[in-house]
């Protein structure tokens, strides 16, 4: 089984009721409908507001998507949602998401510093590929909030290298941040894929306050690659090599559990 991390944010939040409209009204009942056969659980994340000192990661504003499938639902190289007679999109989607111009479904990276930020999809196994600290945890153990970083690594560094120092020097002092309750991180499967991101990893907090504690007022010390595209951590250039979101721990919406209605209020 695989398992799909899709983050999404929108380039200008004016058109977060159009984008809320379409995902509850239309685009989740058409994917169900297209895809229930190989879809094992589809449920969506509403992002938090970013804590403060964020913004230099980039953080995405809108939602994350969460795909298990029992098989890929790639044909021929690119997605295929089945065989609808038509699907439903808002007007200039891909503008509204930050998506270079072209097929609807396709969500090819195009990030840049300062934007068009678009969405970042990863195809991963169901289980964690690395678990760094905190497993174990359980509903007593306290709130959390959910830190979602996806990276690559930047053009012309070999994967394996840098998955050198992200596994063997930069995890083992992530996992030094104080506060950090829970760190794990998934490997890209290499087909099917979807954009150049390589890993997604999770990284729990108490709350914002305790993000900011750990990431921004009391960082640990950092090992800086010898390739790296920026000078603080995480050395990666955001919105182009590493984009982030932060959500809590349970879903927004179920979509094959609880597909409600779609009810407005007078």
């Amino acid at each position: 089984m695989l398992r799909s991390y899709l983050i999404l944010n929108l380039a200008d939040m004016n058109d977060l009721p159009l984008m809320e409209r379409w995902l509850l009204k239309d685009h989740a009942r058409e994917t169900i409908s297209q895809l229930d056969p190989i879809l094992e659980r589809y449920t969506s994340y509403r992002a938090l507001p970013a804590p403060k000192g964020s913004e230099r990661f980039c953080p995405y504003n809108w939602r994350m998507t969460e795909h298990w499938w029992r098989e890929h639902p790639w044909v021929g190289g690119v997605m295929d949602h089945g065989t609808a007679l038509g699907e439903v999109w808002p007007p200039g989607y891909t503008k509204v998401v930050g998506q270079p111009d072209g097929e609807a479904r396709s969500a090819g990276w195009a990030g840049s510093p300062g934007g068009p930020n678009p969405p970042v999809m990863i195809f991963v196994q169901s289980r964690r590929a690395d678990d760094f600290l905190g497993k174990g945890l359980t509903l007593d153990d306290g709130t959390n909030i959910r830190w979602i970083t996806a990276h690559k690594y930047p053009d012309g560094v070999p994967i394996d290298e840098g998955e050198d120092w992200f596994l063997n020097i930069h995890a083992k002092e992530v996992a030094d941040q104080p506060g950090l309750k829970r760190f794990f991180s998934y490997k890209r499967v290499e087909e099917p894929r979807l954009g150049p991101f390589v890993r997604v990893s999770e990284l729990w907090y108490d709350n914002a306050s305790a993000w900011r504690k750990a990431v921004v007022e009391s960082p640990v010390e950092y090992t800086k690659p010898g390739w790296a595209t920026c000078d603080t951590y995480p050395f990666l250039q955001p919105a182009v090599d590493f984009v982030c979101q932060f959500l809590l721990e349970a879903p927004t919406d179920d979509f094959k559990n609880y597909l409600r209605p779609y009810i407005t209020t007078a």
